[in-house]
C-alpha cells in the first residue's frame, strides 16, 4: 500500500478499511460506486477527514492520480475545488512525513 510510510492493511483500524461505507455521502446516490467513483466525488466535494481516509485506504499516490485524471477531463468543473485540495494534500503530505519520521 502507498500511503508515503510503510503500513500493512491490517495495521489499519477497522473504520479506516470500511471507509467507502463510513462515507455514504461521497456516492450517496449509488452504493455500488468503483473506488475511482468514490474518490473523484469525494474529490470535487473537497473534506479533509473524508480525503485522509480515502488516502490511507487507496494511498496519497492514488488520489493525486484521480486528481489529475479530473483535471484532464474538460467536462469536469476543478476550478471551485483546486484550492482546497491543493492544501489538503499538502497537509497530508506533512502528516504522512512526520509519522514516517517521528516528527
Amino acid at each position: 500500500m502507498a500511503l508515503g510510510f510503510p503500513v500493512a492493511t491490517t495495521d489499519l483500524p477497522a473504520w479506516i478499511l470500511g471507509s467507502p461505507r463510513r462515507h455514504p455521502e461521497v456516492v450517496w446516490s449509488n452504493p455500488d460506486a468503483d473506488d475511482s467513483r468514490q474518490i473523484r466525488s469525494a474529490l470535487l466535494s473537497p473534506r479533509f477527514h473524508v480525503l485522509l481516509d480515502l488516502a490511507l485506504l487507496h494511498g496519497l499516490p492514488r488520489l493525486r492520480d484521480e486528481w489529475a485524471a479530473l483535471e484532464d477531463d474538460p467536462l469536469t468543473e476543478t476550478d471551485r475545488a483546486r484550492s482546497h485540495i491543493e492544501r489538503i494534500f499538502r497537509n497530508i503530505t506533512e502528516g504522512f512525513h512526520r509519522a514516517e519520521t517521528g516528527h
